[in-house]
């Protein structure tokens, strides 16, 4: 089954490439310009493709970021440090994100006969992020499947949405994922900054799943204390 994965550049997208270059057909890689202050995790995602040998297709959705006010990711709002479960991460929601890139994502599936969009989420965001819990994933696919119907029948693979960020870790040193190309920080600077959310998650995911972390962090040692303070 032609297979396309909606790629931030990030980690878990990463992997979800490679797993799926491995397991299905990869027919190409789709990411995002929505704004983010992060943009960088593009050429991530770029050289993932190059790496597999797919197209790389990126969609400006910068007018509708624009439009989505009031995240740390899009706005010039300061980006929390700690841990994703602590209130203050609130912040970093890009409200229905997912919900219009994976609709874009299915058109072009729809449009150039793939079979599937797969999606990298996954049980670590579910406490924060409503559009990566079973249920959004469960109800997007019924109403695509009603969307498409008579066009054209596309499957939302998220093989990760029940398992966590140390999982896919684990899954991505398997499947020999260069994870030092890869980029999470929503600070968007030379180096991931150690210190907001996804660094703090990235930085513990490694260290629980026993997998020696290559990232380079302004603040290497901060997850441990964002950890303990939950």
């Amino acid at each position: 089954m032609d297979t396309i994965v909606i790629c931030s550049g990030g980690l878990d997208s990463v992997t979800l490439a490679h797993k799926t270059a491995a397991e299905r057909r990869l027919a190409a890689l789709l990411s995002f310009d929505y704004g983010q202050r992060h943009v960088k995790e593009v050429e991530s995602a770029r050289a993932c493709a190059a790496r597999l040998g797919v197209p790389h297709r990126v969609v400006d959705l910068r007018g509708v970021g624009a439009a989505l006010s009031g995240s740390a990711l899009t706005d010039d709002v300061d980006v929390p440090d700690g841990h994703y479960a602590e209130d203050t991460m609130k912040i970093t929601i890009v409200p229905n994100r997912n919900a219009i890139m994976l609709a874009v994502a299915f058109g072009m599936a729809a449009a150039q006969k793939a079979g599937a969009v797969a999606a990298a989420v996954h049980g670590g965001d579910h406490f924060i992020y409503p559009d990566c819990r079973p249920g959004f994933i469960a109800a997007f696919q019924a109403m695509q499947d009603h969307a498409l119907e008579g066009v054209a029948e596309v499957e939302l693979w998220t093989p990760y949405v029940h398992g966590s960020k140390a999982d896919i870790v684990a899954d991505g040193a398997h499947l020999g994922v260069p994870f030092a190309e890869t980029w999470s920080c929503y600070k968007g600077g030379l180096h991931h900054c150690g210190r907001c959310g996804t660094c703090v998650e990235r930085r513990e995911a490694f260290h629980l799943a026993g997998v020696a972390d290559p990232t380079a962090y302004d603040d290497p040692d901060y997850w441990q204390a964002a950890v303990e303070g939950r």
